[in-house]
């Protein structure tokens, strides 16, 4: 099981898998929107999306949890 947690303060600006959703490592998860900067947040390893902790439009703290990968 791998937690994805938020590298910075900022905005999510795109989620682009959904809960159930096989992820290969290196894929991106969701976009974040940090000082008009688009940040990718890629699966550090590959398997199964089992939840999805922001939305689009969530503004995240640094350590906060993305999602989880299994």
């Amino acid at each position: 099981m791998a937690e994805v947690r938020a590298e910075l303060v900022s905005n999510v600006w795109k989620v682009l898998v959904c809960e159930g959703a096989a992820v290969a490592e290196g894929e991106p998860l969701v976009i974040l929107e940090s000082m008009k900067m688009e940040i990718p947040v890629l699966a550090e390893e590959g398997g199964t999306v089992t939840r999805v902790a922001v939305d689009e439009g969530d503004v995240i703290q640094e350590g906060d949890l993305i999602a989880v990968v299994e």
